[in-house]
């Protein structure tokens, strides 16, 4: 689970007392099984968090509501700061309120809360990646977002045709060091990717966001409209078991394993938008894969390899 949500659900708890995962997933808008997974991660990280089933019942923390950190024991406080630290290191302000936190503590476990925060860091660039900076209109739109103010953008799109729509800004999101808006404008909702902006003015008017409006819930239904359309080309291989994980580093939610054959083998079925983006991604496979259909896929195989041969031949 994320840090920054971990400390939201604690102070969710101290100032209810007692939370449902259904309520947790209403206020951080995320799904009920998420924030189920937070609460149990919770207490399996050794924070004083314990359920009661049944109706009237809940999560709450042990001892009842509190609206500090001073309950925690040195064991409880060293597993929050090792979950917290990471989230520090993204800017400023989570420096700060990390600080406040530690403040928050006991006298004897300040040290080891800090050297806990300090103990671990995420590096989210791949080995052999390029970094990506977040983009300096991130900051902007989120104000935005928040204050409810209408901005006009200077966007220019992946066909690199340049607008200057005027947007209603829901929510900004990362997905992987990609950072998109969430927006409504004339033509009805959009996503607009941040990193094709050059602007992003307010034009002092505001909007109100819909009441029954979750970000969470529209990410879904645009990644969900997103990966269709990246699966439109689905192919049936046959691969050795043992190599399934590493097919599934490359298909991703793409790839699923329809069943085990008796020869040690598993019948594994991928999608890409393309055959041939299919085929790219077997080719160095060689015969260690097994393409059954479509022959779509089969023949892009066959023409790569032919002009590998025709280059690389004797």
């Amino acid at each position: 689970m994320r840090a920054d949500r971990l400390l939201a659900v604690l102070l969710l708890m101290q100032s209810r007392g007692q939370v449902t995962a259904a309520e947790v997933a209403a206020e951080l808008e995320v799904s009920v099984a998420t924030a189920r997974r937070d609460l149990e991660a919770l207490s399996a990280a050794g924070i004083p968090v314990y359920s009661q089933p049944g109706r009237g019942g809940g999560w709450s923390l042990v001892g009842g509501a509190r609206t500090d950190l001073s309950g925690l024991s040195a064991v409880e406080a060293r597993a929050l700061f090792l979950l917290a630290g990471p989230a520090a290191a993204a800017s400023g302000e989570a420096k700060a309120a990390l600080r406040k936190l530690v403040r928050a503590l006991p006298q004897t476990f300040r040290a080891e809360a800090e050297a806990a925060a300090r103990a671990t860091m995420v590096d989210d660039v791949r080995w052999g990646a390029r970094t990506r900076p977040r983009p300096d209109l991130v900051e902007a739109l989120q104000t935005a977002v928040v204050e409810r103010r209408k901005v006009r953008l200077d966007y220019t799109d992946s066909g690199n045709r340049r607008s200057q729509p005027v947007v209603e800004p829901w929510g900004v999101i990362d997905k992987d060091g990609t950072w998109y808006l969430v927006a409504v404008t004339a033509r009805g909702r959009r996503t607009f990717r941040v990193d094709r902006m050059t602007a992003a003015d307010p034009t002092g008017e505001t909007f109100d966001l819909p009441a029954d409006f979750a970000l969470a819930r529209a990410w879904d239904e645009i990644t969900g409209t997103v990966e269709e359309l990246r699966s439109r080309t689905r192919a049936t291989l046959l691969i050795e078991q043992r190599y399934t994980e590493i097919l599934r580093d490359h298909f991703g939610r793409h790839c699923h394993v329809e069943a085990e054959l008796d020869d040690g083998r598993v019948r594994v079925r991928v999608a890409a938008p393309t055959p041939l983006d299919i085929a790219r991604q077997l080719a160095g496979w060689g015969a260690l894969i097994d393409v059954v259909e479509p022959r779509s896929v089969r023949d892009e195989l066959h023409r790569i390899g032919s002009e590998l041969a025709g280059r690389y031949g004797p």
